[in-house]
């Protein structure tokens, strides 16, 4: 009877886009039970230097509606492996751009005995479907909503009155 891999994927999942949708498909092909593990707010906010625009319980909620993920996760605080030890998956896919943590992944399945293979998965139009870009687009398009918002408020008062 041939057992079902379990595919285990990390992230932020901040902002769901086109390429995490490609990242649960490409997922999906290398195995049939895929594990999300969810960095904390925290591990976040140590690793990138900025908070996440949605807390990690709303990413959660996020990711579920989603329906392509089969277990989702919070990562460990204090021990970022925790989830590999726990699950023991047989495959870890790696983001295109993900390099956190991932330096001490081969070791660790060795040191565990894992019969577990690594791959990096596939950027998908990383161009355009990057969560920095997209967060990035997000920032500009509010500022832009807050001046227009200023302007509309002070159409018809003189913003420059003379001295």
């Amino acid at each position: 009877m041939t057992q079902i891999k379990k595919v285990m994927i990390f992230g932020t999942f901040d902002i769901l886009h086109a390429g995490h949708e490609n990242m649960f498909k490409q997922a999906h092909e290398l195995g049939g039970y895929i594990i999300a593990v969810i960095a904390r707010d925290s591990t976040v906010k140590k690793i990138k230097g900025r908070a996440t625009i949605n807390n990690e319980n709303q990413r959660i909620k996020n990711l579920k509606k989603t329906e392509l993920i089969d277990k989702i996760i919070l990562g460990d605080e204090n021990d970022k492996y925790f989830a590999i030890k726990k699950y023991r998956p047989n495959v870890i896919a790696l983001g295109y751009d993900q390099f956190a943590f991932t330096y001490g992944i081969k070791s660790l399945i060795i040191q565990l005995k894992l019969d577990a293979s690594i791959y990096r998965l596939k950027p998908y139009r990383p161009d355009v479907y990057k969560s920095s870009l997209i967060a990035a687009k997000r920032e500009h398009s509010s500022i832009k909503k807050e001046i227009k918002t200023i302007i509309y408020e002070n159409q018809g008062e003189q913003l420059l009155r003379p001295a």
